[in-house]
């Protein structure tokens, strides 16, 4: 039985087998894909940079003619092994948002303690308030064009186009022990958790379908995520 969908209140680490031959033999496996999914990954992003810089030069356009600051927003991340970097997104939000008003929120979400959802919030994974987003961000995020700019993180090899998504390190504060499994591998701009929910799931469902996908990484899960992706943005189910 696929271990994403078990039921929401059976998450923990009895849930998820971990005799050492089972992982002995899922990180041998993934090990031995990685080099060839670096590679996939390379040849990818170059291919498609010159219509993809193209794609961010109008994107950045739009974003300063309809809001003030900067066009790009970075930010702090936890990648594979715990290691940090900065992951580069287009702004989508007002230019005086506070995130810092909702880490509280996402801690709880993160630990599975989460109360109700605030007024104005669209998705119980995201604390930001429809009125927080700008008119150019509702569009970019709906299209998930706003997490283009990540190319040049997977270039720097600090992301793959597929993996987990990775959490800021206030959020990874937050996990509970058998979360942890899904820092095995590099970070993706898409993941199974994108393709079965986005922003309807709930963090123990996200951390379950990534630790599957840690666990059955292959060319085959890949390419079924990457075609997923493109049904998910194209009909924009779950996006918020």
């Amino acid at each position: 039985m696929s271990i994403a969908n078990l039921e929401p209140d059976s998450f923990s680490s009895a849930a998820f087998p971990t005799a050492a031959a089972v992982l002995v033999e899922a990180r041998v496996d993934r090990e031995r894909y990685l080099p060839y999914k670096r590679a996939l990954d390379m040849m990818a992003c170059l291919v498609a940079l010159p219509l993809l810089l193209l794609l961010m030069g109008v994107i950045a356009l739009c974003i300063v003619l309809d809001s003030k600051g900067s066009p790009l927003f970075v930010q702090e991340r936890v990648g594979k092994d715990g290691r940090r970097f900065r992951l580069y997104k287009f702004r989508t939000m007002r230019a005086d948002y506070d995130g810092q008003a909702d880490r509280e929120y996402m801690q709880s979400f993160v630990a599975g303690q989460m109360g109700e959802r605030p007024d104005g919030q669209d998705a119980i994974n995201k604390p930001i308030r429809t009125d927080d987003i700008t008119r150019v961000g509702r569009f970019l995020r709906k299209a998930s064009l706003d997490e283009v700019p990540q190319v040049f993180n997977v270039l720097k090899g600090e992301m793959s186009l597929i993996g987990p998504r990775p959490n800021v390190p206030w959020e990874t504060d937050a996990y509970l022990e058998w979360h942890r499994e899904r820092l095995a591998v590099l970070p993706g701009i898409t993941g199974l958790a994108q393709v079965h929910g986005r922003s309807s799931l709930t963090f123990n469902e996200i951390a379950a379908y990534d630790i599957e996908y840690v666990r059955t990484l292959s060319l085959r899960a890949d390419l079924a995520i990457m075609l997923g992706t493109a049904r998910v943005v194209i009909t924009r189910k779950g996006a918020l």
